[in-house]
């Protein structure tokens, strides 16, 4: 394809927002201004589909590949895909227009300035996943913190100001080690191409402190345990949209992370690190599926039990088997998909009752029952409750675990069983019960909008827990090539 595709996709949110930026902000154009914006991102997600459909899945080798020269004899904007890729590109198209959407309801000033930052923050979130150039994935990981601590800092809570900036101070921390390990690695290699540093290989013995310098990056955006606290601070206080694009897609970047570069560049460092990874995975799973139990905040119980799943997902990483990494891919995926969805359910009776604490609640059931639905649907998947998508994950990072350590998997087990714990009796307290609270009654059932972008999650949810093929398939040939180069590299 002689087009420019990946860069289209990269580029075309921030031609949007420049759209946005040149319009009059006033509250009788607040409609032209959420048109173009879903439009920008509409058009992005089809480019994107178009893209997938596009893609052979029958290779390993990096498609759509663009290569020029920024920084001469230094730095190439270099751009491409593969099987691991290509579905974090299509989910993040998929999530925006749905966060466009929910804006509806949520954010009552500054709209069109709000919209600017979530499709920069687009852009930004793409390049992360075409990136195939260290330093390039470096400017569009960091790049990203900025609209998010905004979105955060600006249309939060009570505590935005707080939040925001322990959101900020903690991710840039670990990163700034990650660009002396990229500065490193460019003056070990001579390259900070990605292809040519999975061709050549990089010295056993800088392996260790790199793979530590990355680690310190990915393991603070995944969140890995003890490095978590910044995330339920910065989902309670930021705005529905905010916490979407945060549970969605930012925490992705880091897995996505440790599988491109961690197992790809320091495969030595990694066999060295994995009882590490084991160790914080399981206490994740575990630590935060107890204390996601005790939570009275709807938002913070969602919080905790993300930092629960993506202990899941870097556990399956670093199973370094077939079945472990392709669960983990398809854990991201579905987690990016449910936990939308659960926060957006969060959004809508905030937005009515304006409290969210689960004590407020209860006896909605037959009061919303549209609601009460769709959110059994979220929280049957956010379980793993077999035909979802969460169960497909779930499942295979656990056989991964099981042919890997025997130990590790009946400890990750555990959470499974507690993260039911924990959704049922979320939705127990919410919808069932008496109606205590009369303020209640006044609580209306889900417009148009909100039922659209509900349904519109729940679909892909359903359908890949009983059709998991179209994401098999897409990753299969790339995640065996990474655990035969991985493999060989040990060897």
């Amino acid at each position: 394809m002689n087009f420019p595709i990946l860069s289209s996709l990269i580029l075309l949110p921030t031609i949007g927002s420049l759209f946005l930026f040149f319009s009059k902000d006033k509250p009788n154009n607040n409609q032209t201004i959420k048109y173009v914006a879903l439009f920008t991102s509409i058009v992005n997600f089809l480019i994107s589909v178009y893209l997938w459909y596009q893609f052979d899945p029958t290779t390993s080798d990096f498609q759509f590949v663009e290569d020029r020269q920024w920084i001469k004899g230094f730095i190439n904007y270099k751009v491409g895909i593969d099987g691991i890729s290509i579905l974090f590109i299509v989910l993040t198209t998929f999530i925006t227009p749905l966060c466009i959407l929910s804006v509806n309801n949520t954010v009552k000033n500054r709209l069109r300035d709000f919209l600017i930052a979530i499709l920069i923050m687009e852009s930004f979130m793409i390049g992360v996943f075409c990136a195939l150039d260290l330093v390039i994935f470096y400017l569009f990981f960091e790049a990203g913190l900025i609209p998010m601590f905004l979105i955060i800092g600006i249309w939060g809570g009570p505590r935005r100001v707080y939040s925001a900036f322990k959101f900020f101070l903690y991710t840039l921390l670990g990163s700034v080690l990650m660009l002396v390990a990229i500065i490193s690695i460019y003056w070990i290699n001579g390259t900070t191409d990605v292809v040519k540093l999975y061709e050549l290989g990089i010295d056993t013995k800088y392996q260790n402190l790199l793979w530590l310098a990355f680690f310190s990056s990915f393991a603070v955006k995944t969140p890995m345990w003890p490095v978590h606290t910044w995330l339920p601070d910065a989902h309670v206080e930021a705005p529905t949209a905010g916490s979407v694009l945060l549970a969605a897609i930012l925490l992705k970047m880091a897995g996505y992370g440790f599988i491109r570069f961690s197992l790809g560049l320091f495969p030595e460092a990694s066999e060295i690190f994995t009882p590490l990874i084991y160790t914080l995975s399981v206490i994740a799973i575990i630590f935060t599926s107890l204390i996601a139990l005790i939570q009275e905040d709807m938002k913070k119980l969602i919080a905790y039990s993300s930092v629960a799943h993506m202990g899941f997902v870097t556990l399956g990483i670093f199973t370094i088997q077939q079945q472990g990494i392709e669960g983990s891919i398809i854990q991201m995926i579905s987690h990016g998909l449910v936990s939308a969805a659960l926060f957006l359910c969060v959004g809508v009776v905030y937005d009515r009752m304006h409290s969210r604490l689960i004590s407020t609640y209860g006896g909605i059931v037959t009061l919303v029952p549209k609601y009460t639905v769709l959110f059994m649907i979220f929280t049957l998947a956010a379980l793993g409750l077999p035909g979802t998508s969460g169960f497909i994950g779930e499942f295979l990072i656990l056989m991964g675990a099981f042919k890997d350590n025997f130990l590790v998997a009946v400890l990750a087990s555990l959470g499974v069983i507690l993260g039911a714990a924990y959704m049922l009796w979320l939705y127990k307290r919410v919808v069932f019960g008496k109606l205590i609270n009369e303020e209640l009654k006044k609580l209306t059932d889900l417009n148009k909008s909100e039922i659209v972008i509900l349904i519109s999650l729940a679909i892909p949810t359903l359908f890949f827990g009983f059709y998991p093929e179209p994401l098999m398939n897409t990753i299969e040939v790339s995640v065996k090539n990474l655990i035969d180069m991985y493999n060989f590299n040990i060897n």
